[in-house]
């Protein structure tokens, strides 16, 4: 129990000295866009500062918030990355796998394949609809706008979908939403090549995006911590700012 608490404390100590940084959502930007922007950006900014559920004294997505800051060195994004990080792209790019925007709702089937290809992803059991149902289309509309945006990618093999990822894009950030990658695939590096693509892309088409994250980094293995700082994505204290 005493050294329970101790970890406790040292890791409540570890939060309170994350780097500081503060995000704009640029709420007001999406009046001119679809209304389906400005509500999933709302939506975002409550659940950001909702009380986090163990520690009731600070907000969810306050401390803890895996995040890269695309502006933090000049050149591409996929360039500054970890060299294992960087081995794993070279060798995705080298057996022929290449990275697009995608219309998720044309590749059906290739997703539907692409979640039933494992049954364990990151030590913890699929979801079993995605398991045994058949991916369905969204209905999300064309966004308007470099400011916001819900874009899907893919990266494909010989016309097949392998990997695909979501995004939400508000004002100054990108945060993934999925990430999947087929199991036999998954070696050839095609998730590093789908990660440094997407944050090569955000600065030429998005360019008010500054930071990309991944997620919390507190609470994940010890694996998937290493796997985010081969990315570059790391805990910070995050200040949202809903730029209404």
């Amino acid at each position: 129990m005493l050294e329970k608490l101790k970890f406790a404390m040292a890791t409540v100590k570890e939060m309170y000295e994350l780097p500081p940084v503060t995000i704009n959502l640029m709420l007001a930007q999406s009046e001119a866009n679809a209304p389906f922007f400005k509500t999933i950006t709302q939506r975002f900014y409550q659940a950001a500062n909702k009380r986090h559920p163990k520690f009731p004294l600070i907000r969810k997505m306050e401390y803890g918030l895996a995040v890269c800051d695309l502006q933090a060195k000049e050149g591409a994004y996929s360039s500054w990355l970890d060299s294992a990080a960087r081995r794993n792209l070279k060798k995705a790019i080298r057996l022929g796998y290449r990275f697009e925007r995608i219309d998720y709702n044309a590749h059906l089937d290739d997703v539907t394949k692409i979640h039933q290809s494992t049954t364990v992803r990151q030590g913890r059991e699929m979801p079993q609809h995605l398991l045994t149902g058949k991916a369905g289309p969204h209905s999300d509309p064309p966004s308007l706008s470099p400011f916001h945006d819900y874009p899907y990618f893919g990266v494909f093999k010989d016309g097949v979908l392998v990997a695909y990822a979501s995004c939400m894009v508000a004002g100054e950030l990108c945060a993934l939403q999925t990430i999947y990658g087929h199991a036999d695939y998954l070696s050839d590096g095609v998730v590093p090549l789908l990660i440094a693509s997407m944050g090569d892309y955000m600065p030429q088409h998005h360019p008010a995006v500054r930071y990309f994250a991944y997620d919390t980094y507190y609470g994940a293995s010890e694996t998937m911590k290493r796997f985010k700082r081969k990315f570059l994505f790391f805990p910070h204290h995050v200040k949202w700012v809903l730029g209404a």
